[in-house]
């Protein structure tokens, strides 16, 4: 099968549009035929080799977000049929050990996940657990699947399952644009909650008020403690969600009132974070919260209310896989809203 693969770190020249062997399903695994990947800023933080995943190696397949038609079914797989439209689960806990990609499980040391530590969707076939293949609604695009997986798993899981939103709460999600904010505005307008969303144009601003969004702030031209103060009568909002990290750590902080919580599922603008007021943080009960990775438990509901509620997939841009290098460079400028999705 053809892929893009690399062998070794560096820029998009690095990225091999190469024939690679066919996965071999093990007998509780099945092999995707991907019709549709989407990027996420992983896949371009581990080529240049700024960071790695525990358990990654070269040579890589990256492409953690994969829809497809399954095409072949190992040995002692029951309920899934050739021919299946499936969307992935790329997290790889809860796998049985006969798969060929079991015993990658460990949700705080070397976690397994396809398309980051395991051949990914950046490819004409993937291989996948059985337990880990979902099927896809008959009048669903695969574009439309394929921005599903890791974005909305992510937001789902800082949003409720640690930071514990509930109905009629007020959230700030910062950079609107990024396929997980436009996952968490969305669920968290779903769930009832109020959504203050910051960006770095007015242009995504204004596309973030289309998902859902009460409100939307340029956060490179305002001042976002001081825009939320003020939509919230001096209160300040229950949540900041944020995988920004040090660019707007400390007028998270700020932004929010008596009890709130910070979650954090990234650091897209650098590694440490600096509390500009401990005695805000202590005197005001503020929480900083740490969103570990998912639960396989969490994967099904998710995506039962994504297939059945009304949601944008946001597509931004659609590139022929062998043309990866190019939509790489595209997510590394953060020219887009939504997801980038490669097509083999």
């Amino acid at each position: 099968m053809k892929a893009i693969r690399y062998n070794e770190f560096g820029g998009p020249e690095v990225l091999r549009y190469e024939e690679v062997p066919d996965p071999e399903p093990g007998p509780v695994d099945v092999v995707v035929d991907v019709v549709a990947a989407a990027l996420n800023r992983l896949d371009v933080v581990q080529r240049n080799g700024w960071f790695t995943m525990p358990g990654f190696a070269l040579p890589h397949i990256a492409g953690m977000d994969v829809a497809g038609v399954v095409s072949e079914v190992g040995a002692e797989v029951d309920g899934i049929a050739i021919g299946d439209r499936v969307v992935v689960d790329p997290s790889l806990a809860g796998v049985d050990n006969r798969s060929g990609l079991g015993g990658r499980g460990d949700l705080y040391g070397e976690l397994g996940i396809i398309g980051a530590t395991a051949d990914g969707g950046y490819a004409e076939r993937c291989l996948v657990p059985a337990s880990h293949v979902y099927p896809m609604p008959p009048a669903m695009a695969m574009d439309t699947a394929a921005t599903f997986p890791t974005c909305y798993l992510t937001a789902a899981h800082a949003l409720f399952e640690v930071g514990g939103l509930a109905a009629g709460e007020t959230v700030m999600i910062h950079a609107a644009g990024s396929g997980v904010s436009v996952a968490a505005i969305q669920l968290a307008t779903n769930a009832g909650a109020v959504v203050l969303a910051t960006a770095g144009t007015d242009e995504k601003c204004e596309q973030a008020r289309g998902l859902g969004a009460a409100h939307a702030l340029n956060n490179r031209t305002g001042d976002v403690a001081a825009w939320a103060r003020e939509l919230t009568d001096g209160a300040g909002v229950n949540m900041v969600f944020d995988h920004v990290g040090s660019a707007l750590f400390g007028p998270s902080l700020f932004a929010l009132g008596i009890g709130g919580r910070l979650v954090n599922c990234g650091n897209s603008s650098g590694d440490e974070a600096v509390i500009p007021s401990l005695g805000y943080l202590f005197h005001s009960g503020i929480k900083i919260l740490g969103s570990d990775p998912y639960r396989p438990e969490e994967f099904g509901p998710v995506w039962n209310t994504f297939c059945e509620g009304e949601f944008t997939a946001a597509v931004d841009s659609v590139f022929d896989l062998a043309d990866a290098a190019n939509a790489q460079i595209k997510m590394l400028a953060s020219d887009f809203f939504g997801k980038i999705i490669l097509k083999p």
